[in-house]
């Protein structure tokens, strides 16, 4: 087998994994779940390529996330809504459709606010420019965060509160609760988070990928060498939060709800303790970190309910310290002495850049 076949066979076959076994094999309840844990990934995704690749630990994905949720939900509750108010403003008093409200009744202008792109853009322009990174971005992010849910719950007649935005009864013409519907879902939310994988993979490969690793281990050389810091680390802050974004949007019909409960500091927390967790290094590691890690809190939380958030904390403290190349970071050493041990040579090894 070439090498370039190895090097695609674990990507075939985790596809065959969820795109045959796992729909076969879960009941619908499980395989609606499965479709939630990997719209978190495809977020977890963008922070493997901003904080593992770049170096920008970012602890506001949650922002970017809430708004390609709410764009997705607002043309929803429009359509739902054929014309008239949405039902939650009829409930709230509101006598008018509120300015805001009224471009994402086109479905165009809803799939261009779900990326964010605009907004991370205009943000990592005037974040980087000034040079602010390390744990000062990591803090603004955060703050970014919690302003964000501030506002969606002191707005109740516009964004729905602390409730947020639910009831959908139409999803692009056809009924959220119906088992095909589901199953259609998991298939587009499957198809989006490899097709982004590859595409991020790709990235990373290539000479912007490079380029991106030497402004995160050296800034102020490649500032030197002629290139511009702050345009590669904005380019790559908008594609991850237009990962985020594409994750809200496909969160939405998958779910049924949006809420600010899911997108403020503790939500975007825990993104970043599962790509630690998986490997930040590697783009599969923090997809494969975000579906472990929430299936354990699913599982956890069921069973110990006060308590997952310690031991969430607990294992971020320990794989930082212990190993903090994650989980694909002791795949790696498993398999380097394994090879030592059989007599063979080790793999060489790659640069963190290339990892997959």
């Amino acid at each position: 087998m070439s090498a370039r076949l190895r090097g695609h066979a674990p990507f075939a076959a985790v596809a065959v994994l969820l795109l045959v076994v796992a729909p076969l094999a879960l009941p619908a309840f499980r395989l609606d779940e499965l479709a939630k844990y990997l719209c978190f990934a495809i977020a977890a995704l963008g922070i493997g390529l901003a904080w593992g690749q770049g170096g920008m630990l970012t602890l506001g994905q949650g922002v970017f996330f809430g708004l390609g949720g709410y764009a997705t939900a607002m043309y929803l509750k429009l359509h739902d809504a054929g014309g008239d108010l949405p039902d939650f403003m009829v409930w709230s008093g509101v006598e008018e459709l509120p300015a805001l409200w009224r471009p994402f009744g086109a479905a165009g202008f809803a799939l261009a606010a779900v990326v964010a792109v605009p907004v991370a853009v205009v943000l990592g322009a005037l974040v980087f420019r000034q040079r602010v990174r390390g744990a000062y971005f990591a803090i603004l992010t955060q703050a970014l965060a919690a302003a964000f849910v501030i506002l969606l719950v002191g707005q109740q007649g516009l964004t729905g509160g602390t409730n947020g935005l639910t009831n959908f009864y139409d999803v692009f013409g056809r009924d959220p609760e119906a088992e095909g519907t589901q199953r259609t879902l998991y298939f587009v939310t499957a198809g989006v988070l490899g097709a982004l994988y590859l595409g991020a993979r790709q990235l990373v490969r290539s000479r912007f990928g490079r380029l991106l690793v030497a402004v995160r281990d050296g800034e102020d050389r490649v500032r030197f060498l002629g290139y511009n810091p702050a345009t590669v680390k904005t380019v790559t802050f908008a594609v991850s939060a237009g990962m985020a974004g594409l994750a809200g949007a496909l969160f939405v019909p998958v779910v049924g709800i949006i809420s600010p409960s899911l997108l403020g500091v503790v939500p975007s927390l825990e993104l970043v303790v599962a790509v630690a967790v998986g490997g930040r290094y590697a783009l599969a590691g923090a997809v494969l970190g975000a579906i472990v890690m929430n299936y354990a809190k699913t599982s956890f939380s069921e069973q110990w309910a006060g308590g997952w958030l310690y031991l969430e904390g607990a294992l971020f403290v320990l794989v930082m310290t212990l190993a903090p190349r994650g989980a694909a970071g002791l795949y790696e050493q498993a398999r380097d002495a394994l090879a030592r041990r059989r007599g063979t040579p080790a793999p060489a090894a790659r640069p963190r850049e290339a990892a997959t």
